[in-house]
């Protein structure tokens, strides 16, 4: 049985990306770093796979389990009364459905899905294959009554040596995402580059997703070229680190 505040906050998560251009979605990794983030004013949040991997002592790229992430999540979800979307890499070789209910079992009312398979040796999903994925995740979540965000990620331009030269496959790849029920498109490693970012925004109707870091990026910059919406990564984790050790080199042996 679903619950209604689940319902209620992934409604709400749908009316944030609505309301703000762009929404940012600060990625958290524990309970202290998620309530941190709503006591600074955030309306919600998302779990990036990297930093909770970090904060357990697990690699990154599928190192975790489903299961080990859905209980590392649930606390988090539990802690916080925001919306929180949950990195799902590529699905841990879940099917649609069951990476779904997983998902809304602790509350989580977004994800992000991947193309790059680490469980099957770094493999790179074909556009049909990983259009067919999200589409059985947008069904699954239609299924339960729970307006699932999904973030329909693309990892093509972080594989290539010339981001330029798969602009117009990664543009077809985001596009059979939307058409498939992706919420919004995650063009992977294309932050920095303007012409990038703007081609690919213009390509889609739904909100693009762009990597951020939280002090070296510009959020005006972003808003003129139209991105929707603004995660951090493992960029917000790495910034803290290196405050703290600024701070602790001060009085280090």
């Amino acid at each position: 049985m679903v619950s209604h505040s689940t319902v209620e906050r992934a409604q709400r998560l749908t009316q944030l990306h609505a309301q703000h251009k762009p929404l940012v979605l600060p990625t958290v990794w524990d309970v202290w770093s998620a309530r941190t983030a709503v006591a600074s004013g955030y309306p919600a949040l998302t779990v990036g796979s990297h930093p909770l991997a970090d904060s357990r002592g697990a690699d990154d790229n599928e190192g975790q389990t489903f299961e080990e992430v859905l209980a590392a999540v649930k606390p988090i979800i539990a802690a916080v009364d925001v919306p929180v979307s949950v990195d799902l890499e590529a699905g841990y070789g879940q099917r649609p459905a069951d990476l779904v209910a997983g998902l809304i079992e602790v509350g989580g009312v977004g994800l992000n899905i991947e193309d790059t398979v680490h469980s099957e040796g770094g493999r790179v999903r074909s556009t049909q294959e990983h259009a067919s994925y999200v589409a059985g995740l947008r069904t699954a979540a239609d299924d339960a009554g729970v307006p699932v965000w999904v973030n329909g990620r693309t990892d093509l331009f972080m594989h290539a040596q010339d981001a330029s030269a798969v602009l117009d496959e990664a543009i077809e790849r985001l596009r059979a995402l939307e058409e498939a029920g992706a919420d919004s498109l995650y063009p992977v490693g294309i932050q920095d580059a303007d012409d990038l970012l703007t081609a690919v925004v213009g390509a889609v109707t739904v909100p693009v997703n762009a990597t951020a870091h939280p002090v070296r990026h510009d959020l005006e910059r972003f808003r003129r070229l139209g991105v929707g919406r603004i995660t951090y990564g493992p960029l917000l984790q790495f910034a803290m680190a290196d405050a703290m050790k600024d701070m602790l080199k001060r009085w280090a042996p």
